[in-house]
């Protein structure tokens, strides 16, 4: 991006003198119809120089006032704004209109083609006072109070004043289309909206210093000690937990439910029913019947029903093996309200008897 140069009448506080003027070889023609427009006195516009001439007596003129945009501005602080029910007369009374009035002092039809506008005295000292009186105040009435808040305030209007003073609006050099006699002039196309953001860009707000960060000290956790710590979860008073070694059990000796078909105990009386409920604690220790087939011979030292130390915390648990086989159609399985019902009625097929 090339640089852009402005002259020393652009610098902030620089009186006003003669504009920069950089024309091309050759001229546009809408420069030209402009300038031709303008002048009350005919003269030659042939060549660069004579438009060159034509164009800084026009614009260096001191009736040659721009008005780059109006602002609509209060009168008065917030608090001392009149009040009424019509909303014309209310605007009327507390608003005022402030046009923004500047100078050109540069045009550039080579290298940047644009224009440069600076501030007239009179709308710096306008938007000055307005900045003092009236921003300041309702700035100060938003925020809270702090020891340091009126000298903020006062760096903030000293800010305020250079920016102003250094303030020069760029834009296209198509602007001087709305040239007009003695040099005078407004901004068309839309131009006087990026005035009024620009201007209002300078009002910078008063910000109240961020709040202290206040370090919040946590007392330390009561951590008790370590002879706590090992044994807390430990409980006491309860049932010891039976030994998994003495609750092994050979595999050869678990049978399943299902009654065994070699059992021929059917004509026995004793084993037609299943036994109570109440006879489960008291068969604990009987022998599990023979197996149907034969397995190879193993020996343990210690047999699980022969130890009452060992069985102490399973005895009472009937496992299927250790109940009576039952067959045949009169074994009652069980019965509820009178109503019995059998094994074998419902587990083994009934046949009719050929005569």
């Amino acid at each position: 991006m090339p640089m852009q140069l402005l002259p020393k009448s652009a610098a902030a506080f620089a009186p006003r003198s003669s504009p920069n003027i950089v024309l091309g070889s050759k001229v546009e023609p809408w420069l030209t119809q402009t300038l031709k427009r303008t002048n009350k006195v005919k003269r030659p516009l042939n060549n660069p120089s004579q438009h060159h001439r034509c164009l800084t007596e026009t614009l260096g003129g001191t009736a040659a006032i721009w008005t780059l945009a109006a602002l609509f501005l209060p009168k008065a602080p917030e608090a001392e704004l009149q009040k009424d029910d019509n909303p014309l007369m209310e605007a009327i009374n507390n608003y005022n209109m402030m046009y923004i009035e500047a100078y050109v002092v540069h045009v550039d039809m080579v290298s940047q083609y644009e224009v440069a506008y600076k501030l007239t005295t009179d709308t710096i000292d306008a938007l000055i006072d307005y900045h003092k009186e009236i921003y300041s105040v309702d700035a100060a009435a938003a925020v809270f109070d702090w020891p340091e808040k009126e000298s903020q305030i006062r760096k903030l209007q000293d800010e305020f004043v250079q920016a102003v003073n250094r303030f020069v609006f760029r834009t296209s050099a198509r602007a001087l289309e709305g040239l007009e006699e003695d040099g005078a002039g407004e901004l068309l196309d839309g131009r006087s909206e990026a005035v009024k953001k620009a201007i209002m860009h300078l009002f910078a707000p008063l910000l109240p210093p961020p709040p202290r960060i206040v370090d919040i000290v946590h007392p330390a956790p009561m951590i008790p000690s370590n002879h706590v710590i090992a044994g807390w979860w430990h409980p006491t008073g309860m049932m010891a937990t039976p030994n998994p070694q003495n609750l092994s059990v050979d595999s050869w000796r678990v049978l399943p439910s299902t009654p065994s078909p070699t059992t021929t105990s059917c004509s026995d009386p004793q084993s037609q029913s299943w036994p109570p409920p109440t006879m489960a604690l008291d068969m604990g220790q009987l022998p599990s019947p023979t197996p149907s087939c034969s397995y190879p011979s193993y020996t343990t030292a210690v047999s699980m029903y022969s130890s009452p130390q060992t069985m102490s915390a399973t005895s009472h648990i009937m496992y299927p093996s250790q109940l009576p086989q039952s067959c045949g159609s009169l074994a009652t399985d069980g019965n509820y309200n009178g109503f019995s019902y059998g094994y074998s009625s419902f587990a083994q097929p009934q046949y009719a008897t050929t005569i």
